[in-house]
């Protein structure tokens, strides 16, 4: 008796192997960003279980699959890292906000207490992560990383950076001294506008032409928010936000036409730069 009542009493945790392939999950994962649907739950129960039926005939219900999503986070992350674009000694860096809830909200959000921090940005206050990013010109990710949203962005730019040499462009932020001589002697040269109260800097017409075309890592943040959906209020769970923006890079990395400069334009002020 007391053998059966130590088996009744005693928590069995079930771990079924999924149905779904790894691969399945990562793809579904991915195109969600890609389609126009805006909440996965729509995506999944009106999309993958109606219409794509036929291409996964072992799709399980919407929260079982919601249990797999965790799984994704390390496969996902692999796939972005290995579609990194190519060196090509032309790039630009800036940030972004993860809004996770509300201003107002601050004080009862519970989803990412301890994590999520209160930050600045150029449209003011909000409580978050953020998303640091490094692009080549062809608008190709280079590299990311995430932080709390009180994090300086000059902090993480020698990660970002590791391995890259060439022309670097980035905002006012990103002015200092200290930044600017490590990345120098590792043969990367950082370039920016400069504030009212400092002396102007001398710059070459290409590297002034690069400058101001910086906006374009400004369209890159706006297609991921926009268009591959990295940012929204409705995460249940730390780990589930990270696959929703991991997946929504991966979906970045599938477009084919992505925000780019024009190389010709380049060459007529650099004749000698390198196609990569």
């Amino acid at each position: 008796p007391l053998k059966l009542l130590a088996n009744a009493t005693a928590i069995k945790k079930r771990d079924r192997k999924p149905q779904l392939s790894m691969s399945e999950i990562m793809t579904l994962l991915v195109f969600f960003h890609l389609s126009h649907y805006r909440t996965f739950k729509d995506f999944y129960v009106s999309c993958v279980l109606e219409d794509l039926s036929a291409y996964f005939p072992k799709a399980v219900s919407y929260e079982r699959f919601v249990a797999f999503i965790p799984r994704a986070l390390e496969p996902l992350t692999t796939y972005v890292l290995s579609k990194t674009g190519s060196q090509t000694g032309l790039y630009y860096l800036d940030s972004t906000k993860l809004v996770v809830c509300h201003n107002r909200r601050i004080h009862s959000h519970k989803v990412f207490q301890g994590i999520a921090q209160r930050g600045h940005s150029s449209t003011g206050y909000f409580f978050g992560l953020k998303l640091h990013l490094a692009i080549n010109h062809k608008g190709e990710l280079m590299s990311f990383c995430v932080t709390r949203g009180k994090v300086d962005d000059r902090q993480v730019v020698d990660k970002l950076t590791q391995g890259l040499r060439g022309l670097l462009a980035a905002d006012k932020g990103y002015i200092d001294k200290k930044l600017t001589g490590r990345l120098a002697d590792k043969g990367l040269k950082l370039i920016t506008k400069v504030r009212r109260n400092m002396k102007k800097k001398t710059l070459t017409a290409f590297e002034k032409f690069f400058l101001y075309q910086r906006s374009i890592v400004e369209t890159v943040i706006d297609q991921l928010k926009s268009i591959c959906h990295i940012e929204h209020s409705r995460h249940r769970s730390p780990v589930n936000f990270l696959v929703n923006l991991i997946g929504g890079l991966a979906a970045y990395a599938f477009k084919i036409r992505k925000p780019a400069i024009k190389i010709n334009k380049m060459e007529k002020l650099n004749p000698q730069l390198i196609h990569n």
